[in-house]
């Protein structure tokens, strides 16, 4: 259960969420959208959790303060016209509109995206037949990723996991182990392909190491040794544009 909280700081005020649940020690977090998340054992008290936070409260505004300056800037909306710019694969590449009587559909041709459509006017159109390209392209992208990072990774004896996707604000994948599945971000789509390879060979991994201690980074190192190079540009460079 979780309750919203908010103090002040000199001249700062912080807001944050509270869960309580049955951990050691009071944890704080600061998300890369800027919401704070504490949580503590349901026994700490309150002014106990509200000193914690002020104490830290520096630290917390510098850290809002970094996120703020690598949020990616929101793009501006697209109008599906020919000339505009796609990310691909972690490339640019060109939309290409041309109208047809039947057979409305998108496909990837010598490095231009063409869009097949009947009225090239029709924008709610148009951006469901891209929407949909995407969607056919992650999965076929990345359960080819999965097939080669499991190629590295099956001699350790976990079971073929199933693979699905969804829209993710602060994270590029997750792992449910219980379920066997792992889960993919939409926008790695837009990344190339050795950074979709190295999310989910992160994700395979958790099913041997749970937690991001030094086992699990050996075998990151061990089975992608340019894991953190990979990682880097993800951090950095990849600002979605659809």
């Amino acid at each position: 259960m979780q309750s919203f909280h908010e103090l002040t700081s000199g001249s700062s005020l912080i807001r944050f969420t509270l869960e309580r649940k049955n951990v050691k020690h009071i944890n704080l977090r600061v998300q890369p959208d800027g919401e704070i998340k504490v949580s503590a054992h349901p026994d700490v008290p309150y002014r106990q959790i509200e000193d914690f936070v002020e104490d830290k409260s520096d630290w917390i505004l510098k850290q809002m303060k970094y996120f703020d300056t690598v949020r990616p800037i929101p793009m501006p909306e697209k109008d599906f016209m020919t000339g505009e710019s796609f990310r691909y694969l972690g490339k640019q590449y060109r939309l290409k509109v041309m109208e047809v009587e039947t057979d409305e559909h998108v496909k990837f041709y010598r490095g231009f995206i063409h869009l097949y459509v009947k009225d090239r006017n029709d924008q709610g159109r148009k951006k469901e037949l891209v929407s949909s390209w995407y969607q056919n392209r992650r999965q076929v992208i990345f359960q080819e990723s999965l097939e080669r990072m499991w190629e590295r990774i099956k001699s350790y004896g976990i079971n073929y996991p199933k693979l699905k996707t969804r829209k993710m604000k602060t994270r590029w994948g997750s792992c449910l182990i219980k379920d066997e599945t792992i889960v993919l971000n939409n926008d790695l789509i837009y990344a190339p392909k050795a950074c979709i390879d190295y999310v989910v060979l992160h994700e395979l991994i958790h099913f041997i190491e749970k937690d991001h201690n030094s086992h699990f980074y050996n075998l990151m190192y061990l089975l992608m040794p340019d894991w953190e190079q990979r990682k880097k540009y993800l951090d950095e460079e990849m600002i979605v544009n659809i």
